[in-house]
């Protein structure tokens, strides 16, 4: 006899397995932060060790040609005692085992910083791997967390069309969390990087005006000034990427113009925007719906279609917008991107929302056009 549980008993046994989900996935992270404290702290004293074994190697040397110095010269006082009072010989000895002595210490020092500075590396290059796994799982974890804290609250409610619904809300979820590590390494690459230089440089500056030098000193503020712009350049076009400040400022129609000439700034590719109608300003649910269709066109062109040249068309109508992309690429097959790609099924979703559809014409060499037609009151 099949047994039916209740909603709230489902709902129980879902908070249950989101709670002990969260608590592995805390657990995957402390762990990983763990070892990415231990990666640094090891990079660290690599870098340390570096310093150290070039030192005793450059001190060595040196005490190594003292050394035989003062063996030429025991030689010949040996050679030619009579010469040399007794203690002149005896000192001239005692200096050259004393020297000796210090070579000898010296080189078994470095011989155990080349051991130290080996295994520091083998043991960076282990935890790199795991930190690597680490991340790939507490991502994975965050995956399947977030899918049954989101989507599997009401799970008697999605039984008809789950199968559809679960691989869209994965993707949704899968799409979110490459969004943020996309956006974490833009960060660290990027004005992390840089802002971390703009520090060290100011260390050099602060070096430079200590030893009073104005030649070098207005170089340093230049290269300073250089890096600061780069950094604020760079978080810019980041926060852009997110949700241009121009949208809610000046609408969507300059925020598209204003995009279109950033991509034909940052990649070797011909973008032309035209309107047709008169502008104007539109509900914001438009607005960003708009926008969001135009970019994820656009950059499917730019990422997919090999294309030289994208023309963006906005038709202004007096109860409808229609949003054309096209691109002079090499097309694709509709049949077999149509169920696997979510950035189609994304677009589609978006334009359903607003009660229009979405048409795309392609095909393999005949480039690609994406025509979006959306009512509007």
């Amino acid at each position: 006899m099949a047994i039916r549980l209740s909603d709230k008993a489902i709902d129980e046994i879902i908070e249950n397995m989101i709670q002990m989900i969260d608590q592995s996935k805390n657990q995957a992270f402390e762990i990983t932060e763990e070892g990415r404290k231990e990666y640094e702290y090891l990079s660290e004293e690599l870098e340390s060790t570096k310093k150290k074994v070039k030192a005793y190697i450059v001190r060595g040397d040196e005490l190594e040609k003292n050394v035989k110095s003062y063996r030429q010269q025991l030689a010949v006082v040996s050679k030619e005692f009579g010469k040399y009072s007794e203690d002149e010989v005896r000192k001239v000895y005692e200096k050259t085992h004393e020297l000796q002595t210090k070579f000898v210490i010296m080189r078994e020092e470095e011989k155990l910083l080349r051991k130290r500075r080996d295994e520091i590396e083998i043991r960076l290059t282990s935890l790199s791997h795991v930190l690597e796994r680490g991340e790939d799982l507490v991502g994975k974890i965050s995956i399947i967390f977030n899918f049954l804290q989101d989507d599997f609250k009401q799970v008697n409610e999605l039984i008809e069309d789950a199968r559809e619904k679960q691989e869209f809300g994965l993707k949704i979820i899968e799409a979110q969390e490459e969004e943020r590590k996309k956006l974490s390494r833009e960060i660290h690459d990027g004005p992390a990087q840089m802002l971390a230089n703009v520090l060290l440089r100011s260390d050099i500056l602060d070096y430079v005006i200590k030893k009073g030098k104005a030649e070098e000193i207005s170089e340093e503020i230049k290269s300073l000034r250089k890096n600061v712009r780069s950094s604020l350049r760079e978080v810019r076009r980041i926060i852009y990427d997110l949700r241009p400040m121009a949208l809610d400022d000046l609408g969507v129609v300059p925020t598209i113009r204003k995009y279109v000439d950033r991509l034909t700034e940052y990649h070797d590719i011909h973008v032309e925007f035209i309107v047709f109608g008169k502008e104007k300003r539109f509900n914001s649910k438009y607005e960003v719906a708009l926008f969001r269709l135009m970019q994820e066109a656009t950059q499917n062109a730019i990422k997919h279609s090999e294309a030289s040249e994208i023309k963006v068309k906005l038709e202004i109508m007096k109860n409808r917008l229609i949003l054309i992309v096209a691109d002079n690429g090499k097309g694709f097959n509709l049949e077999e991107r149509s169920d696997g790609s979510f950035g189609l099924i994304g677009m589609k979703e978006r334009v359903e929302i607003l009660d229009g559809n979405l048409n795309i014409s392609t095909g393999k060499g005949k480039g690609t056009t994406i025509t979006i037609n959306v009512p509007y009151s």
